[in-house]
């Protein structure tokens, strides 16, 4: 087996062909279930994978952007439009980027990004025919597993894009700025992730995909997910299911209702709390499991 820094390189030794349009597009929060989804959809290695290259740290041409960039559909301006075409189009090529490719002719890719969730309808509005899927998973699983790895929250920086507080956040400014402790701060984020998008693409704009259904009910989920790529479905993907995320930090795929035994009774009553205020405890609340039907009403296709 290659060692990591040569994995690395031989995953940027490919040849690149198409535009935009050979691209998929997954977002997600962080920690749910990203990584884990694209290793599944890519089981045959059909896709070049591209690994978060909207990280402003790791990705120079990306230095511009925050770590969670919102921008207006409208917004042209090339030291934006400029990265995400090369991005998209496949001519960004990296270590950091490249690090889980295993393929030398592409023609189509696999683009994944924690980064980007704010990102996705100015996407949809610059670069038409890209198809996006949104991965969701329980908000208490994601803030847990962030909390576990020490991540920051981001969430001071996020509040300081005034078009996003004006576009999305005004009813919710003075509660989200009254966060307390880093549970609160990761579950308010995770909303402001999760409902900008909601509310910007209508039904069947964006493939929907809920992590906990993945596992439950894998063969409708995938079966809605590759028709979505347009993408015969393989029963491989049951092989692909058991294989952790190779970011996975407990070194296998927890149980969807893992987060039960770290998070308290009046922290989940706060989750629910916080989530009521943008509607999404619709989505998620007490139980394990979403209500897919309680994301698809909050579906507004609003154009900013």
């Amino acid at each position: 087996m290659a060692s990591a820094p040569l994995s690395r390189l031989l995953g940027t030794l490919h040849i690149d062909l198409g535009d935009h349009r050979d691209s998929v597009f997954l977002a997600g929060s962080g920690r749910s279930g990203t990584t884990w989804l694209s290793g599944i959809v890519n089981h045959s290695n059909d896709y070049r994978l591209v690994f978060e290259p909207f990280h402003p740290d790791r990705v120079s041409i990306c230095r511009n952007f925050r770590r969670k960039q919102y921008l207006r559909p409208s917004d042209v301006r090339e030291e934006y439009t400029g990265p995400a075409r090369a991005i998209l189009s496949g001519r960004l090529r990296s270590s950091w980027t490249d690090r889980f490719n295993r393929k030398v002719v592409v023609r189509r890719r696999l683009i994944k990004d924690i980064r980007a969730n704010l990102l996705l309808g100015w996407m949809r509005e610059n670069f038409p025919d890209l198809p996006i899927v949104l991965l969701l998973r329980h908000p208490c699983a994601v803030a847990t597993s962030r909390l576990a790895l020490g991540w920051g929250d981001h969430l001071s920086e996020t509040m300081q894009q005034e078009e996003l507080v004006e576009d999305f956040l005004l009813p919710f400014e003075a509660e989200i700025k009254a966060a307390r402790g880093p549970f609160e701060r990761h579950l308010f984020s995770w909303c402001i992730e999760n409902y900008v998008p909601l509310r910007q693409f209508g039904p069947g704009e964006i493939q929907l995909s809920f992590y906990e259904n993945l596992l439950a009910h894998p063969e409708d989920e995938f079966e809605r997910l590759f028709a979505f790529l347009n993408q015969s479905f393989d029963y491989r993907v049951y092989r692909a299911m058991s294989r952790p995320s190779p970011l996975s930090r407990e070194g296998e795929i927890p149980p969807v209702d893992a987060w039960h035994r770290t998070v308290t009774d009046l922290q989940l009553q706060r989750a629910i709390e916080i989530l009521g205020l943008f509607g999404l405890d619709s989505v998620y609340g007490e139980n394990t499991m979403p209500d897919p039907s309680g994301a698809h009403a909050l579906m507004g296709g609003a154009r900013r």
